[in-house]
């Protein structure tokens, strides 16, 4: 009944009223009326916040907090939590039938990184969750105009997750949730901006949880919620507080045959002590099972667009309590994928049991998780609720708490607005504050403040103390501000400069600071300040100037001397170079070389293999390449690169030591490599038939046909294949382009330049680099997230197999300036598929192929690494189209692959495999619409 009421919107009852003699009968009006209002007012307590509960509607611009019309929860505005950002509100199209709290958002169009700070306990446990509609509040329709929309969540300084709103439908909602340690007296959640789509946010909601739950949750372990299940006849998609005390999210499970629900109203018990999940017991109070006909379920999760299914760490949580009226033996065995779990488990008779692997993240690329009944079994597998999360590292130090409180009483005190001064000052490193400058080189402790850069930052008033209490700082300038009265008498502990030059400061300089400056101790400038009308000192003096001038007079002379010597030099090689040009190389030969089994040529011999570089066959960033031919009349290519040392070139080293280790018919052959203080130089089996973009290219009297171009592509994907799936580890080219596949004689495409290359380990998900490649085939979350994957070479590949479609180059003017996958899209929009192919195929090409090819291309260039296929599925499918290549014949579909979210965003899949106890299987889908490929989708979400 409480539930129940507490959903009503209840009014505080007037309490004054005026007691006089009465009756009996009107004594016990009033006596009712008082047990009414003190019913009431019990009602209301329980109807407002549980104790630690914050609730809050992002962008709501009301002054006065609100209680939610579903669940009572106090939600408050977030002006409070939060420093920039703008409020705005939904399209009207989608206010109706919206929740309260997604009718209004903040977004973040400035800044990298934008914080809300919500106070917490140290050391205490919180599930924090996020919501976000977009419902076009910008009128841009972002989720649909086919760019990319995704930005990120920080919890705390560490990376949670990704928010990927591409193709969604507006009016959806996303939600993630985590289970962390508060580290301070705060929870800070900021939202990182990708560059490929304003951050926002709808609501923020932190509920304490006891110490006891999730006990693998500590200062170093997050969980992000992937899946949280309840079974059983349930009326609501989502059930929350109150029935859930910590109003987590239990979505409801709907079922057809032969699923079979099952409820009880008698008490479901946890062992005393056993607080671990405390799943509330009206969850615990359903189930679902088979038909008795059946004898193993199987859930499997579909990976939505922001996780890594390979590397993937999935922790399940599996409830179970028995409660079948009747006493047959129910007994299965729980599988992760094909790993034994647990075995022989037995639910107890209405009593919790939740089996997990104490905390072990299990690898599980599938999300698939089966319950098999076992042999002595009477009964086939249940299951009341179920719990899905991914490891979340909490590997980032925060900054120094001290620090940090005394940089915010700065801010507060001089009222400082800067852009990206919230959240943690100094970590993740590359989000730290504009003008500190932190130190990071005790990697076991916290980073500290060393520099703090306040010039020209418009500060008035007096100095705070609080920059002098800061024990790591080491620099302070606040120089040109507007500074006024005495300098107090700091307690100077590390500080070496302190300028307060160009301030209005006045009254005597503490001895503390003077003794320190007269020791040479501290580097104090004063100059431009009304104190120095009274002191005449060299802190007083513009030492800049004075520094400058003695610089300049020491400076000129010495460089004008280095230019004769350098002159001098350069004469003097340019003749030495004259009379004997050979010597004068062969004594910059490397003492040391290479431990590679490659041949090693000198810079003579590469004179004599390319008689004496006269040849010139290409030009590129490495250098130039001449041909050659070697003793035994083998042609090569001679790439060569001129530096002064070997350690300025930052290719030549990769590229070596990765073709070194690698031999694949489809990967450019390295025959050797000289290593000369004055040359650099890579030795190939020469390619006569030049690149595939000269091919593509080569005008009107030739042109690959429609066979030979599909060859090709499978050539570039086969050797890609190898250096992603046959390589330990891995290793991602990073540069895949057309001038980048070389052709021989008979037309076999091998991938070459490897100067970008990167070893890929698969214990982690990614790694992070500075955005490298080209123009038109960089992967777009790559450049976003600076985040490698091997799918970084499935995008650019992509746009290669575009390029073999449509002869076109992947960035272009048509009349304005396009690429290549968006012009193709649009053509295809606009008219047919056969608009894109390349004019000079002549229409002589198979339409099936074409249709699968294209798909392909663009299954390949999807804006979410998750979405791409891997390169052995492209080999797979480019085998297809070419039955000479491969025997086994396959289906195909012309049909893009339809995409699915998970790990908390909406509309979600499932799939439940059933298998009788006979080698007969069938498929069951359990709600909504069904694909082609058998996957379900469950309703969308409406915010309850």
């Amino acid at each position: 009944p409480f539930a129940v009421s507490c959903f009503q919107k209840l009014h505080k009852p007037d309490r004054t009223m005026a007691i006089s003699h009465c009756s009996a009968s009107t004594k016990l009006a009033w006596i009712l009326a008082l047990l009414l209002i003190l019913v009431t007012t019990t009602i209301q307590v329980h109807c407002q916040s549980p104790p630690g509960f914050i609730s809050i509607d992002c962008g709501f611009t009301n002054t006065s907090a609100y209680n939610d019309s579903i669940t009572g929860i106090q939600f408050d505005p977030d002006s409070r939590f939060v420093e920039g950002g703008l409020s705005n509100k939904i399209s009207a199209e989608f206010i109706a039938g919206s929740d309260e709290q997604q009718k209004t958002l903040r977004s973040f169009p400035n800044g990298s990184r934008n914080c809300y700070t919500l106070p917490s306990t140290t050391g205490t446990k919180y599930m924090l969750r996020a919501t976000f509609t977009y419902g076009n509040y910008d009128g841009l329709n972002k989720t649909r105009d086919g760019s990319l929309f995704l930005f990120g969540l920080h919890i705390g300084v560490n990376f949670w997750e990704a928010v990927n709103m591409t193709n969604w439908d507006p009016s959806s909602t996303i939600w993630k949730e985590i289970i962390t340690v508060a580290p301070a007296n705060s929870v800070s959640v900021c939202l990182i901006n990708f560059g490929s789509g304003t951050p926002f946010v709808s609501a923020l909601e932190l509920r304490p949880l006891q110490d006891l739950m999730y006990p693998f949750v500590n200062t170093s372990v997050s969980i992000s919620y992937f899946r949280r299940i309840r079974f059983g006849a349930a009326t609501d998609f989502i059930t929350r507080f109150s029935l859930d005390p910590y109003d987590r999210f239990w979505e409801g499970w709907p079922f057809t045959y032969p699923w079979i629900p099952l409820n009880t109203s008698s008490r479901v018990r946890r062992l005393p002590g056993d607080n671990t999940f405390q799943v509330p017991e009206g969850i615990l109070q359903g189930a679902t099972t088979l038909d008795t006909n059946y004898s193993f379920l199987e859930i499997s999760v579909g990976v939505g667009p922001n996780l890594d299914a390979k590397n993937l760490q999935l922790l399940p949580i599996f409830h179970f309590a028995e409660i079948n009226s009747s006493n047959p033996s129910r007994r299965f065995d729980i599988y992760s994928n094909d790993e034994l779990l647990f075995a022989d488990f037995s639910p107890s008779r209405f009593q919790a049991d939740s089996m997990h692997q104490n905390g072990r993240f299990l690898h599980n690329p599938t999300a698939t998780f089966r319950l098999s009944k076992t042999r002595r079994s009477r009964l086939p597998p249940l299951i009341n609720a179920f719990e899905l999360y991914s490891l979340v590292r909490m590997d980032n130090l925060t900054t120094d708490s001290d620090d940090v409180n005394y940089i915010k009483e700065v801010t507060k005190h001089y009222n400082l607005a800067r852009i990206n001064w919230n959240g943690d000052p100094c970590s993740p490193r590359e989000y730290s504050w504009e003008g500190l400058t932190c130190d990071y080189s005790k990697s076991n402790q916290n980073p500290r403040i060393v520099a703090v850069n306040l010039s020209t930052s418009g500060l008035k008033g007096g100095l705070v103390i609080s920059f002098m209490n800061m024990v790591s700082l080491e620099n302070l300038d606040l120089s040109h501000n507007n500074l006024t009265g005495a300098i107090p008498d700091y307690q100077i502990k590390s500080l070496k400069v302190l300028d307060l030059s160009y301030n209005q400061l006045d009254g005597p300089i503490p001895d503390s600071i003077l003794q320190r400056s007269q020791a040479g101790l501290l580097d104090l400038r004063l100059e431009g300040n009304p104190i120095c009308s009274k002191v005449k000192d060299t802190y007083c003096s513009n030492k800049k100037k004075k520094t400058s001038t003695v610089l300049i007079a020491v400076i000129v002379p010495v460089v004008l001397v280095s230019l004769l010597v350098v002159m001098g030099i350069l004469w003097k090689l340019y003749w030495k170079g004259k009379s004997g040009d050979d010597e004068d190389y062969a004594m910059y030969e490397e003492e040391t070389p290479l431990h590679i089994d490659i041949r090693r040529f000198t810079y003579a011999e590469l004179k004599l293999i390319t008689n004496n570089f006269q040849s010139i066959i290409g030009k590129g960033g490495f250098g130039i390449v001449y041909h050659g031919t070697l003793e035994n009349g083998d042609e090569v290519a001679v790439k060569v690169l001129m530096e002064t040392s070997i350690a300025e070139s930052t290719d030549f080293l990769p590229e070596v030591q990765t073709l070194s280790k690698v031999h694949h018919k489809n990967l450019v052959t390295l025959q050797g490599y000289c290593q000369n203080k004055k040359c650099l130089a890579l030795v190939y089996d020469f390619m006569p038939r030049g690149n595939l973009q000269q091919l593509l290219k080569g005008g009107d009297d030739y042109s690959l046909t429609w066979e030979q171009r599909l060859y090709i592509a499978l050539d570039a994907a086969q050797g890609l294949e190898y250096l992603h799936e046959s390589c330990t580890p891995s290793i991602v080219h990073r540069d895949v382009k057309t001038p980048n596949i070389l052709l021989d004689k008979n037309l076999v495409g091998v991938i070459s330049d490897f100067g970008l290359s990167r070893a890929f380990n698969d214990a982690h998900t990614h790694i992070s680099t500075v955005a490298a490649g080209t123009l038109g085939y960089l992967d777009p979350e790559y450049h976003a997230t600076f985040q490698l994957t091997v799918k970084t070479d499935v995008y650019s590949f992509g746009i290669v197999l575009l390029e073999i479609i449509t002869g076109q180059s992947p960035v272009f003017m048509d009349p304005q300036t396009v690429h290549l996958p968006n012009w193709v899209r649009q053509k295809i929009a606009k008219g047919s598929i056969h608009d894109v192919v390349d004019k000079r195929l002549l229409d002589q090409y198979d339409a099936s192929s074409l249709q699968g090819a294209v798909d392909l291309a663009l299954n390949c260039v999807e804006n979410a690494a998750i979405d791409r296929p891997t390169m052995t599925e492209v080999v797979s499918r480019l085998k297809t189209w070419l039955p000479a290549v491969s025997s086994d014949k396959q289906s195909t579909s012309g049909t893009p692959r339809r995409k699915y979210s998970m790990n908390t965003e909406m509309p979600k899949q499932f799939k439940l495999m059933i298998s009788g106890v006979s080698d007969a299987e069938s498929s069951f889908q359990s709600s909504g619409y069904t694909d082609g490929n058998g996957m379900s989708q469950a309703t969308i979400f409406s915010g309850r």
